[in-house]
């Protein structure tokens, strides 16, 4: 190998890796590499120019040149994209996926005069880069003078062609990669905003409700509606009393241990926990989410919570608190919906149904679960139940008959 030969192949090899090492600083930005790949053409072919196209599979698009002006960057504007033809080497070499030299383009009666007349170059070579034999672009230069092309010359934009290939199938994995990033992103960031949301709802509104929102994205469920709901309520005998001698750390404590048996249980069977009050839960059957035989459903929660609440309530005995447990169950048509102000709103049911399961629960005796005569008929045959006879209960005009719910039958 002679001097002028190894000072080439030094050129070539300093071009090559000027060209990976943008490839590795830009492997998203194919741009950057394509300017590396029309400069080097020029230089290390000694051409005119050097134009880098793309091909989309569809329409050849110009994405990069090295020494030309504002003029032909105009004709450039004008004709691409465009679909290859023959007019120019660009769409030949898509055309057949082959090297294409042309000796004069002056002399070739296909070619589209305008870029040549212009721009004052007369040979001509294309080669293509290709993926899986596929072209996907092309790298073009051309020279002022007609003749043959050099293979030195064709070997070397082979090479930047090859690394031209790699370079668009990393920026393609990169676009890939970033494209199921911002993917994974927009949906990470929906389901934050969807957990903050159901976390508000959850603030200020019984899970179930807040869940069938979140889920279903509609509030019309919180709309103010009529329907038929058994309703119970259950609070602590003797907690007033025990109230105003304890100290609040124990006041706290016991309603811990209440809570936590109590919010189990009423997801458990199904029930819609509307409110606390202190000592006092209320809790919604087939409301917002509909059930099949709330009133059943209701006196079942009611006795297993009874069974649950007198262990309890024999060790607070053991801590010398006097509490003890009591429920009332009524069923029948309420009134349903939101209820409250910008910034802070309830979920609650109102009618004379609440009334009445508020005060059956004010008339329970310790362990007692009173219903009313309609829970007892819905519950026929698989709840045991004792009359209680009539009852006058507290702010209701009309007396109603009570009965004692012995036991779940079935």
């Amino acid at each position: 190998m002679n001097g002028q030969q190894t000072s080439r192949a030094d050129k070539k090899l300093r071009a090559t890796s000027e060209i990976l090492q943008v490839i590795r600083t830009s492997p998203i930005d194919v741009g950057k590499v394509f300017e590396a790949i029309a400069q080097n053409s020029v230089v290390l072919c000694d051409s005119l120019f050097a134009n880098v196209f793309e091909f989309d599979g569809t329409d050849l698009r110009y994405m990069a040149s090295h020494n030309v002006g504002p003029d032909y960057l105009e004709l450039l504007a004008a004709k691409y994209p465009m679909q290859p033809d023959p007019s120019q080497v660009s769409g030949r070499v898509i055309l057949t996926g082959q090297t294409v030299w042309v000796e004069d383009v002056a002399a070739d009666p296909n070619y589209d005069q305008r870029f040549p007349s212009q721009m004052g170059w007369r040979r001509m070579l294309g080669v293509p880069m290709l993926q899986d034999e596929t072209p996907i672009g092309t790298i073009v230069v051309g020279w002022s003078e007609p003749g043959p092309v050099d293979n030195d010359h064709e070997a070397l934009l082979t090479t930047f062609s090859n690394q031209a290939a790699i370079a668009l199938d990393i920026a393609s994995q990169g676009k890939q990669l970033e494209d199921l990033n911002r993917t994974l992103e927009a949906r990470v960031a929906e389901q934050v905003r969807e957990l903050d949301r159901l976390g508000r709802l959850r603030r200020f509104l019984p899970r179930q409700l807040a869940e069938a929102i979140a889920n279903s994205g509609d509030e019309s469920i919180l709309q103010s509606h009529r329907r038929e709901v058994s309703v119970v309520f259950c609070d602590l005998r003797g907690f007033t009393a025990f109230s105003e001698i304890a100290e609040p750390e124990e006041v706290m404590s016991v309603l811990g241990d209440y809570h936590n048996i109590a919010g189990p249980l009423i997801d458990q069977h199904g029930g819609t926990l509307e409110r606390f009050l202190g000592d006092g839960l209320m809790v919604l059957f087939n409301d917002p989410m509909r059930c099949d035989d709330p009133a059943a459903h209701a006196v079942r929660l009611s006795v297993v919570l009874r069974e649950s609440m007198a262990e309890i309530c024999s060790r607070w005995e053991a801590q010398g608190h006097q509490l003890s447990f009591g429920v009332g169950i009524a069923h029948g048509y309420a009134t349903l919906g939101q209820i409250g102000f910008e910034g802070r709103m309830d979920y609650t049911a109102i009618g004379t149904v609440v009334n009445q399961a508020a005060r059956l629960c004010d008339e329970a005796r310790p362990g007692d679960i009173l219903i009313t005569q309609r829970v007892a008929n819905l519950t026929e045959g698989f709840v045991e139940v004792e009359p209680i006879g009539e009852l006058s209960l507290k702010g209701l005009r009309q007396r109603i008959n009570g009965f004692r719910v012995k036991r779940f039958v079935s």
